[in-house]
């Protein structure tokens, strides 16, 4: 059906016609004539206006006062009130109020029209910049608001919503699932808006420190022939006549890579782990930003080009991120992030030296257990003032086959974890480059070589000492604003429960 909108009447290609407001069909309306406009296919179309331009809301300040804008965004809330109707503006982590009121410009009709429009509806509006007296707290824009002239309805939202977006802004816990199965409108939040964004900056940031300092981005496989951390936690796919695997980690090709003179590659892409954790910090698919490089006299060359990675990253989020940062905060809130430069590293049996300190009993070859790491994120906070710090010298029997040992304890590993506020988001060690070494460790970690054949053989003809480690994305961006659910920085998370959307 094809709906023309002149002035106060729709007309409909079957001949009937009605009065305004309808609001099954999108709508303009002021008091003055307006060109005619029409709805095909869910979409409204009126004249094309290339010279005139939409203003981003984050860009209505006082400076705009006086003048007459145009402005596309959702309708967030609505308000009627007498013969005036409030709306706020959303768009993406940015609103302002915005006012229809009877007057010179707007009739009774046009108010009660605004006020029926349909929440999360996408407007275009014509209005003039106001400042405010009073500051409007509710809104980012708070020093100004719009006096609407005219209003179109872009594409209208069904009266009925799977959730309301006031339900996003929750506590968590309150309403998470229902947030999960409606991810079409629970990234519209202010904080999701804010919470992605800064994500994306993560990303950016990552790929440009590491391009600085002369890596190359590489993509590698995610269906591979054999489990790529040497464990049982992979994911099993059919691939034709045999089976396969998705990749735990890019950490068999980095290495190849290096191995092929390319001295300094970084990768960004899924990975896939078959672990059946229900946690705040676990998923079965996640971004990971990897890292590996060659490395001249010793490990700790690599341990300190991957934490000024990290530093470069925790600076530009600080300076250019700054408005993401106090949008999450408002509903999250949480204590700056800390972190010092150089960055602080302990070794393993220093942290557990700690925690025995604090009351914890441990065996010097036992992994950190969860509340272990976090107990000593804490100590190191309340004794160095960070939230970034390095764990070096882990125990060898609680690291992958390809980790390189202690040459002088071989108890230990030339392998590290990297920590933010107390959770490791990063995994690292200096590998084995010696196909003997390397076919010793994959045997003893009941690995079969003949699936790992090209992995070992890549290093027959000489290959550089060399390190690197894995960064979980989601992890970060979680610890590093102080959320506590990794849920809420993956856009489509995926874990046991939950394939879908």
């Amino acid at each position: 059906m094809i709906v023309a909108c002149h002035n106060s009447q729709i007309n409909v290609t079957d001949g009937s016609s009605t009065c305004l407001p309808a609001l099954s069909a999108p709508m303009a309306y002021n008091k003055v004539a307006f060109p005619p406009a029409f709805f095909l296919k869910g979409t409204l179309f009126f004249p094309c206006e290339p010279d005139r331009g939409l203003v981003r809301v984050h860009e209505l300040t006082p400076e705009k006062a006086g003048q007459l804008i145009w402005v596309r965004a959702r309708i967030h809330t609505s308000r009627a009130k007498g013969k005036q109707c409030f709306l706020v503006l959303r768009q993406q982590q940015f609103n302002v109020q915005a006012l229809v009121a009877v007057g010179e410009r707007a009739s009774k009709q046009m108010v009660k029209f605004a006020a029926n429009i349909n929440k999360e509806s996408i407007v275009d509006v014509e209005a003039v910049v106001k400042k405010v007296e009073q500051t409007i707290e509710s809104c980012s824009q708070q020093d100004v608001e719009l006096h609407i002239e005219r209003i179109f309805v872009v594409s209208q939202a069904e009266p009925r919503l799977p959730l309301q977006l006031e339900d996003c802004v929750r506590p968590e816990g309150e309403g998470d699932e229902v947030r999960m199965r409606a991810r079409a409108l629970g990234p519209r939040t202010t904080t999701s808006q804010a919470i992605f964004r800064l994500q994306s900056g993560v990303c950016q940031l990552f790929r440009d420190t590491l391009t600085n300092k002369g890596f190359v981005e590489i993509q590698t496989p995610k269906i591979i022939s054999a489990a790529s951390e040497g464990g049982a936690n992979v994911f099993t796919v059919s691939y034709f006549k045999t089976s396969a695997y998705l990749a735990q980690s890019p950490q068999l090709y980095k290495q190849m890579c290096i191995c092929a003179d390319f001295d300094k590659v970084f990768c960004v892409g899924p990975v896939f782990r078959a672990e059946d954790s229900n946690t705040h910090r676990h998923l079965t698919e996640f971004v990971g930003l990897d890292i590996e490089l060659a490395f001249n006299y010793h490990y700790h060359e690599v341990i300190e080009s991957i934490t000024d990675t990290m530093v470069q990253i925790f600076k530009g989020l600080r300076d250019k991120f700054q408005t993401e940062i106090q949008t999450v905060g408002k509903q999250y809130p949480s204590e700056p992030f800390k972190f010092l430069e150089p960055t602080l590293r302990l070794e393993y049996s220093e942290g557990v030296a700690m925690l025995r300190e604090a009351g914890v009993e441990m065996g010097d070859e036992e992994d950190l257990s969860t509340p272990n790491e976090k107990l000593l994120g804490r100590l190191v906070k309340e004794k160095y003032d960070t939230d970034f710090y390095v764990l070096d010298k882990y125990p060898l029997a609680v690291r992958p086959f390809y980790t390189m040992p202690d040459p002088n304890d071989k108890k230990y590993s030339n392998s590290y974890d990297m920590f933010m506020r107390g959770e490791e988001i990063l995994s690292g060690a200096q590998r084995i480059h010696d196909a003997q070494l390397l076919t010793e460790r994959a045997m003893h970690h009941n690995i079969d070589l003949e699936k790992i054949k090209s992995y070992i053989d890549s290093f027959r003809y000489g290959a550089p000492p060399h390190g690197g480690g894995g960064i979980g994305l989601e992890r970060v961006c979680m610890l590093y604003l102080g959320l506590h659910n990794v849920r809420q920085t993956s856009m489509f998370p995926r874990d046991p429960k939950r394939l879908t959307p």
